[in-house]
C-alpha cells in the first residue's frame, strides 16, 4: 500500500496551481502561491521526489491533430490469476493508443481508454491486443460521440483553516 504524504496549505496551493498550469516558471509559481522562490523550488522538488507529482505534461486537443476516435473498452479474461492479469496489463500499457488502463472489480477485469485515429486504427489495435490473446474472453467497446469534460486534475483536500 502506498503511504499518503502529509501536505500543508503551501503544498496544496502549489499542487492546485501546477494542476492548472504546469508551465509556470518557479518565479511565477512562487508569486501565485504567496511564498518565496527558494521555498517554492524546495517544495516542488519534494513533491516530485515523493511521487506526489508523477510528471508534468502538455495536454493536447486531439481534434486539432486530425481525426480521432476515443473508445472505452471493457475486457474480460478467461484466467484472472495475478500473472495473467499482469501479462495482459503489460501488453496494454505498452500500446501507445492506450491512454488509461484500470483493473476493476465487479464486472470486466480491465477497462481501457483508447485514442485511435479512426475505425481502421481501432480494428488494427483489436487484432494486436485482443484477438491474438487466447486469454481474452470478451471485449465490449463504447465509442465516444461527444466529450463533455476532460480534466485530469486530482481533487485536493481542503486547506486547513488556522
Amino acid at each position: 500500500m502506498i503511504k499518503a504524504i502529509n501536505l500543508d496549505d503551501t503544498d496544496l496551493r502549489l499542487l492546485d496551481l501546477l494542476q492548472r498550469d504546469a508551465s509556470l516558471s518557479n518565479q511565477a509559481l512562487s508569486v501565485a502561491a504567496h511564498t518565496s522562490a527558494a521555498t517554492c523550488l524546495r517544495r516542488v522538488k519534494r513533491l516530485v521526489d515523493t511521487g506526489v507529482i508523477e510528471r508534468r505534461v502538455a495536454l493536447l486537443a486531439p481534434q486539432r491533430l486530425g481525426p480521432a476516435l476515443t473508445a472505452i473498452v471493457e475486457v474480460g479474461l478467461d484466467r484472472q490469476g495475478a500473472e495473467h492479469l499482469e501479462a495482459f496489463e503489460a501488453r496494454a500499457v505498452a500500446e501507445p493508443a492506450v491512454q488509461q488502463c484500470y483493473r476493476v472489480s465487479s464486472g470486466p477485469d480491465l477497462v481501457l481508454v483508447l485514442q485511435v485515429p479512426d475505425m481502421p486504427g481501432y480494428h488494427a489495435l483489436v487484432q494486436r491486443l485482443f484477438t491474438q490473446d487466447a486469454n481474452v474472453r470478451n471485449v465490449k467497446t463504447f465509442f465516444s460521440v461527444h466529450r463533455a469534460k476532460f480534466d485530469p486534475a486530482v481533487p485536493l483536500p481542503a486547506a486547513r483553516r488556522v
